[in-house]
């Protein structure tokens, strides 16, 4: 019996800190934050590859324009010769283009193109293309 005596009663249990509900919502916000970036980056390179893309469509367009129905070809030239043009050089040459296009359009009958106009828009497509 006397060892009983010596014996020590069991020690109630002991509240332990545990933090570890919020260190796994923090990493799986993180997670949701890193994917979104990931997914926002990839968004806007294949965007800017598309965009890239249109650009070449509309040169094709370009150099695909008929001479022979100058009315047509002036509209056209003006409308993707503006959304071609991005540098500098390229929107001074079509500046300079503009004018010349501006003889054919608005107006019913409308002449040939002339040599000076399509010396004009040769040099435009030679800028712009890559």
């Amino acid at each position: 019996m006397e060892e009983l005596k010596e014996l020590h009663d069991i020690k109630p249990l002991v509240d332990i800190p545990d933090s570890s509900i919020y260190i796994y919502w923090a990493l799986i916000g993180l997670g949701v934050v890193l994917g979104l970036l990931l997914l926002y980056f990839v968004l806007r390179k294949l965007l800017s590859l598309r965009k890239e893309n249109k650009r070449k469509i509309y040169i094709q367009k370009l150099r695909t324009i008929d001479f022979k129905e100058a009315k047509q070809w002036a509209y056209e030239a003006t409308h993707y010769g503006r959304l071609v043009a991005q540098s500098d050089r390229e929107k001074e040459i079509y500046s300079q283009l503009l004018p010349y296009l501006e003889r054919y359009k608005y107006r019913k009958i409308v002449e040939k193109v002339d040599s000076d106009t399509q010396k004009q828009f040769r040099l435009f497509l030679h800028v712009i293309e890559p």
